[in-house]
């Protein structure tokens, strides 16, 4: 194993979490760890919720209830929990000057709220919801940047048992509309803008356009925080909570199974897939990622470059506070106003966990090393990451650059869907460069062939998990066929992730991209549905099909395939149109690289398009079975006009 980079120190082995959790169970080294928390999952569960302390109001009578099939796994039965008590209201009455939530803003302006400030911010909104007709299960968008009243909202929503729905800031009109609609949300959270390199992105133009499709919105709750604030017939937030007594508001004692919130990610066809998290579960098993695999500890501060629509939005917040630790937030460019912008938040503020994605560090790297020397970056104890897979130039510079080589990199990998991570270091194992090292506890991961069969070391396979877990979806919201039929039945009883993976002769796994259709651009997953219904609404086009292509910075970038109607001319000008136009209805961020004109696309006999095919085609790789196709000779014209186009 000589290509080893890096090794826990004695002091990393002694401070670690887990190692408390394998001393108090008397399991002596990482593969047994591993092997111990799979062969029984139940006890495992159990153990961590008494090593982590998580409160229940009243005790569980099973941890895990497989009666109506592994797909439909319950956790935790019989107990009464909240997560919002544990994550706010336990520390409020035992720590309540502890730092529970810093910011910084775009521009230089900080705020902190201890303990004691965020369960009484938590708990006005809560009352304000209350008051508003906002009940249990009632569906409440939070749509807002990352700063403390976000965290605020998402542990009022928690308190009175109201399902929350985190939607992505950068989001456009037709991509907040469509998860607004399909979760049915009564009442929206929202800012008026924040701020994105020096200029305020308009928040509530994209709110206005996206609720005058969706009846089912009837109070939209506007924070001023970077604009001019609401407008007739929205209320102001501060106005709201200032009606409400400011007393404390005990959290209600949920079911374990009680939603909690509705994730949104992509899918390969039709609308994103709302995936149904619940109290219980998602608290424990994001508890003890944040413990066990980012070792945070009480008067640490975790920080991960996100958002709240990404899943490691709920990640740090949830886990940071669960654990009675610091979340710290930033709203603006982490590049603004210079490639140090980052770096310099984590010498002020002391951050100890530090999570990132592939992209931000491959979009940093050209801007060279003084802007990373010039901090004191010495408070630092975990660099994470998340979002796609790594390629080693990237990971070695910052493992040298950021961590100076004396820092792991929990690299971990699951999805939104998931609720957590498959794959996860420890800070107590060796590593090599890109690895995900293994199983995350409790997981029981395996990697297959076509037949659902165990492959060798070395050879690439399917990811998949062989049982579940507290924190896996309960569903599709409104659609469990599509939950069954996404996950669950092309190898019965066994979840496929849609990854592909191998592991070494050492046991060191390692990820090589989805192997569906959805893309990931910059770590943000994006069904091409979302990307073809937004070209369709140009009325020059006929039909289309997105797919993701490797990029330098992004991960992936994303290329239209377009047919144009009858008499239009596909020119540059359209082209240049139709990258607007997608950007204008799902953000910037999703800016097409490249529209490619075609006369038609590549289908199955039952008109289904064929984006596999297509998107092999664009890499010059084997485009692999075409017998399904219509007519095969469509990717020769694919493949002249991707040469017309310029590749």
């Amino acid at each position: 194993m000589s290509d080893i980079i890096w090794s826990p120190s004695p002091e990393y082995l002694e401070r670690a979490n887990v190692t408390r959790f394998m001393r108090a169970h008397g399991i002596g080294t990482y593969d047994e760890l591993i092997r111990r928390s799979v062969e029984d999952v139940s006890w495992f569960w159990d153990a961590v919720v008494r090593d982590l302390e998580i409160e229940f109001f009243e005790p569980y009578d099973r941890v895990l209830d497989t009666s109506r099939g592994v797909e439909w796994a319950t956790w935790f039965t019989g107990g009464r929990v909240n997560l919002a008590h544990q994550c706010v209201d336990r520390w409020a009455g035992a720590t309540p000057a502890a730092a529970a939530v810093v910011w910084e803003g775009e521009g230089g302006d900080t705020r902190a709220w201890t303990y004691a400030d965020l369960r009484r911010e938590t708990d006005r909104l809560a009352r304000a919801l209350l008051d508003l007709g906002v009940g249990s299960k009632d569906v409440v968008g939070i749509f807002l940047p990352m700063i403390p009243e976000t965290v605020a909202a998402v542990m009022a929503c928690s308190k009175i048992g109201a399902i929350w729905v985190p939607i992505f800031s950068g989001f456009g009109p037709d991509a907040v509309a469509v998860r607004l609609e399909d979760a049915g949300v009564s009442v929206l959270l929202t800012a008026d803008a924040f701020p994105r390199k020096g200029r305020a992105v308009p928040m509530l133009e994209a709110v206005r356009e996206a609720i005058a499709r969706v009846p089912s919105v009837r109070e939209t709750i506007v924070l001023r925080h970077a604009g001019e604030g609401p407008a007739a017939g929205e209320r102001d937030w501060s106005t709201v909570i200032a009606a409400v007594p400011d007393e404390p508001l005990a959290a209600e004692a949920l079911e374990s199974e009680h939603p909690l919130f509705i994730g949104y990610t992509s899918g390969t066809t039709g609308r994103p897939k709302g995936v149904l998290h619940v109290h219980g579960g998602f608290l424990v098993k994001i508890a003890s990622e944040v413990a066990y695999q980012a070792d945070l500890h009480p008067g640490e501060i975790l920080h991960w470059v996100t958002d709240l629509g990404w899943i490691m939005g709920p990640w740090e917040i949830v886990g940071a506070l669960a654990l009675g630790s610091t979340v710290f937030l930033y709203d603006g460019a982490p590049t603004h106003p210079g490639p140090d912008r980052l770096w310099s938040l984590v010498e002020r503020h002391r951050i100890s966990t530090l999570g990132v994605s592939p992209t931000l560090i491959r979009a940093i790297i050209p801007s060279g090393t003084d802007h990373v020397r010039r901090h004191d970056l010495s408070s630092l104890r975990i660099l994470a990451s998340t979002g796609e897979p790594w390629n080693p130039d990237p990971y070695l510079w910052l493992h040298r650059e950021v961590g100076g080589s004396r820092l792991p990199i929990i690299n971990l990998s699951g999805g939104t869907e998931v609720g957590a991570c498959f794959l996860s270091p420890l800070p107590i194992t060796d590593l090599k460069p890109c690895t995900l090292r293994g199983p995350a506890l409790g997981m029981d991961i395996d990697i297959v062939d076509p037949a659902g069969l165990t492959i060798a070391a070395g050879e690439v396979g399917e990811l998949v998990c062989r049982q579940p877990w507290p924190a896996m979806t309960r569903g599709i919201w409104g659609d469990p066929e599509r939950y069954l039929d996404t996950y669950w039945r092309r190898f019965p009883g066994v979840w496929l992730h849609g990854d592909w993976a191998t592991r070494d002769e050492d046991g060191f796994w390692f990820l090589h991209g989805r192997s569906d259709d959805t893309l990931s651009v910059a770590g943000k997953r994006l069904g091409p549905a979302e990307v073809e219904s937004a070209l369709a609404s140009h009325p020059a086009v006929a039909e289309s099909a997105a797919v993701g292509v490797p990029h330098p910075l992004k991960g992936e970038a994303i290329w239209c395939f377009v047919v144009v109607r009858p008499g239009e001319e596909a020119d540059a000008g359209l082209a240049r149109a139709l990258r607007n136009v997608v950007a204008d209805h799902l953000g910037r961020s999703f800016l097409p690289s490249k529209v490619v004109f075609v006369p038609e696309l590549p289908k199955t006999r039952s008109a289904k398009i064929v984006r596999r095919a297509i998107r092999a085609t664009a890499l010059g790789e084997d485009p692999g079975d075409l017998s399904g196709l219509e007519d095969p000779g469509v990717l020769d014209v694919i493949r002249q006009a991707l040469a017309g186009a310029g590749r």
